[in-house]
């Protein structure tokens, strides 16, 4: 079983027939990602890469069935690609797109307000459930079927686990990228809530880093939750200089805000385990299932 994805799902992708669309597809293709349609406004009628491809998010969906979005379009048009998306109803979206501008996705959360939709990103490196769907720009060479659900703000980091959790022989059930930026869509709490009922995951690795509250709604989220599995946290940039951007747009470090020490001591308080570095999550994982 998965989160947010399966076997089931119908993928359209937004931005299709440019180069990064037209790859990226046939790699979700060939990982047996069930495709179905692209969107690109003025080519609707024509087929690309064996999909057809529609004018419209909307058009897409009624002759398809489609479920779920990739958006893979410049950062000047993700926020109206997303806004889309919901209108006509899709229910999981991913943005991969970096930069899109703040103020545009103050707009994006306007739209998902009272929607059906769940966006993860932008920013994001996508969903992977292993064996049954992928829907972003992960590598899938280290992924494998499992019971450990993956939560990160980190592209690289959530790699570097997935390939730790299956030499472990421990796999995945979901891997999850919320994204970097400070304002996106599902964050760490409701996908900490999706993997607690979901009954093929015996645990959850979450990923933090300095910058934003994502951690804090986290740590809020269990100690109020009999959660009933372990979470596993890392939080990166505990040398980090204060008060300067790194990498993510959302790693920003203010005066006053916490440090990834206190965000880690935050979610201790609230029962997760918390590994020092990457290389002790899987093991802490593995020790955690073993009743250690």
């Amino acid at each position: 079983m998965a989160i947010l994805i399966d076997s089931d799902t119908r993928v359209l992708v937004q931005g299709m027939t440019g180069r990064a669309g037209t790859f990226y597809t046939d790699l979700a293709m060939r990982y047996g990602t069930e495709c179905v349609a692209g969107v690109r406004p003025g080519k609707g009628g024509s087929t690309h890469v064996g999909l057809p491809v529609f004018n419209t998010v909307a058009e897409a969906r009624s002759d398809t069935g489609a479920n779920a979005s990739l958006i893979m379009v410049p950062p000047h048009r993700a926020a109206d690609a997303m806004i889309e998306a919901i209108e006509a109803g899709i229910g999981v979206i991913v943005c991969v797109t970096e930069r899109v501008p703040v103020m545009d996705m103050l707009r994006v959360k306007a739209a998902l307000d009272g929607s059906e939709s769940v966006l993860v990103g932008p920013n994001s490196q996508g969903v992977l459930s292993p064996g049954l769907c992928k829907i972003g720009v992960m590598a899938t060479r280290d992924a494998a079927p499992g019971a450990v659900g993956i939560v990160s703000r980190s592209a690289s980091l959530t790699s570097e686990v997935v390939a730790q959790t299956s030499a472990l022989g421990l796999g995945q059930s979901t891997t999850v990228g919320i994204g970097g930026d400070p304002v996106h869509g599902l964050g760490f709490a409701q996908t900490l809530e999706l993997f607690r009922t979901d009954d093929d995951t015996r645990a959850v690795v979450m990923i933090g880093e300095i910058g934003g509250t994502e951690e804090e709604e986290a740590a809020a989220y269990l100690s109020k939750t009999d959660y009933g599995k372990p979470v596993i946290a890392l939080v990166v940039g505990r040398h980090a200089p204060a008060e300067r951007r790194m990498g993510h747009a959302g790693t920003l470090a203010m005066m006053g805000a916490r440090s990834a020490a206190q965000k880690a001591q935050g979610l201790a308080d609230a029962g997760a385990i918390i590994t020092e570095d990457a290389d002790a999550v899987a093991p802490a994982v593995q020790k955690a299932l073993r009743g250690g």
